[in-house]
């Protein structure tokens, strides 16, 4: 990870095919496309690749989770369970629609306790929305089975970890829907775009829809396609599903090198008193894009990931003070700071965010660093790598443990 490490000749072709043709956007125009149908064609191909009927390929990751919650009928006033550690997207997408998010802790996986899921539903409460974390899945036997009690939708962000699966099923084709991401930074990339995936038909058609202003796509003439209720544009342009094939190609040679590095640093680390890995649920096998793990407490995590950036390790993540990823630094939705009114139901019915508590999120994320899994490293560097980190953590945790 990222999927940009391996750019090459692939998809330049593929972009080159529809520059040639001169036609970026992915409806109409059919005379002048050469027989290219770039977002047609990676869509095919993801939906195999995803062990699913449908795929709709759409402008983002985060475009991803609104249209298919708007395609599952979630709206104003409706409650949508979220992680406290995810993306700002996470929230984003349910308010876009009216929807409610409701934040509730994490477990040792990183991702929605499902106990913590089961104590949050409400008579309004309509979807619970598990984020698979950096490479790893929440444990979805036991969200499955609290949804099918409760006659909740399962909705799976798996924008970080594509490739990865449970049960022998890929992730993102256990739910409902499942949504990715393909911008720069993921295992695959389009440069901006996203996916979701179905095997309801239903849901299928109302996400081709409601991504393009509500066109029906019956028929040959684009102007002439009627609308059978409103919609949004995003739509993913020709451009980014060339790159997404090319890369698409590539997926398992990405995860074969993800976990041959992966296996390598963790297998380092292993060897050290003090250190824990996060939990993988039981019928899971993550896409290796993090190596995640845990320190005795904050103050050694806080220790270990300034030191492991000044002796040069880069890309680990200390998410708990992170702007982007958890509810500590998201003061924005705290304060409900929006440019425009927001619905009465968010304002009316979101959760008091600045006195919950996260407790129990804390006592995991706090003592959590994620490194990066990168795919354009040589052996050397990665064994270098999981050397000099291995040096870094021991020397932090010798005022604890003897080495």
């Amino acid at each position: 990870m990222p999927g940009f490490e391996v750019f090459g000749e692939e998809e330049r072709k593929q972009v080159n095919d529809v520059l040639e043709s001169g036609v970026l956007m992915r409806y109409g125009f059919d005379n002048m496309r050469n027989g290219h149908w770039k977002a047609k064609e990676f869509e095919a191909a993801f939906a195999k690749r995803m062990d699913s009927t449908y795929c709709q390929l759409v402008s983002s990751g985060t475009s991803a989770l609104t249209v298919s919650l708007a395609a599952a009928g979630i709206g104003a006033g409706d409650e949508v369970i979220m992680p406290t550690f995810t993306f700002v997207a996470s929230f984003e997408s349910i308010m876009m629609l009216g929807a409610v998010p409701v934040l509730v802790d994490i477990d040792d996986t990183l991702t929605l306790d499902p106990a913590a899921v089961e104590a949050a539903i409400t008579s309004r409460t309509r979807c619970v929305m598990p984020v698979h974390m950096c490479g790893s899945m929440a444990d979805l036997k036991a969200l499955k089975s609290i949804c099918d009690a409760h006659d909740l939708l399962l909705i799976e962000d798996a924008c970080q970890a594509i490739g990865g699966t449970f049960e022998g099923k890929p992730l993102g084709s256990y739910g409902d829907l499942g949504c990715f991401s393909f911008d720069y930074v993921k295992t695959i990339t389009c440069g901006e775009g996203g996916g979701i995936i179905t095997n309801n038909k239903e849901y299928a058609i109302r996400c081709d829809q409601y991504q393009d202003h509500g066109h029906d796509h019956i028929g040959n003439d684009r102007g002439a396609e009627k609308h059978p209720h409103l919609g949004y544009n995003f739509r993913i342009s020709e451009l980014n599903a060339a790159v997404g094939i090319a890369q698409l190609a590539k997926i398992d040679d990405i995860l074969a090198l993800q976990k041959k590095n992966y296996t390598i640093m963790r297998e380092a680390l292993t060897e050290l008193d003090g250190v824990t890995f996060r939990r993988v649920p039981e019928g899971g096998v993550e896409n290796y894009s993090f190596l995640n793990f845990f320190l005795p407490s904050e103050d050694l995590a806080q220790k270990a990931h300034k030191a492991l950036a000044q002796a040069g390790v880069d890309a680990c993540f200390y998410w708990y003070e992170n702007h982007w990823h958890y509810i500590n630094s998201w003061e924005h939705l705290r304060d409900l700071n929006s440019l425009g009114r927001l619905p009465a139901e968010i304002r009316d019915q979101i959760q008091d965010l600045s006195n919950a508590d996260f407790s129990k999120s804390d006592a995991w994320m706090s003592r959590a660093i994620s490194s990066l899994v990168k795919i354009g490293w040589t052996d050397d560097q990665v064994r270098e790598r999981a050397l000099k980190m291995k040096e870094v953590l021991s020397e932090i945790l010798k005022t604890v443990y003897t080495l």
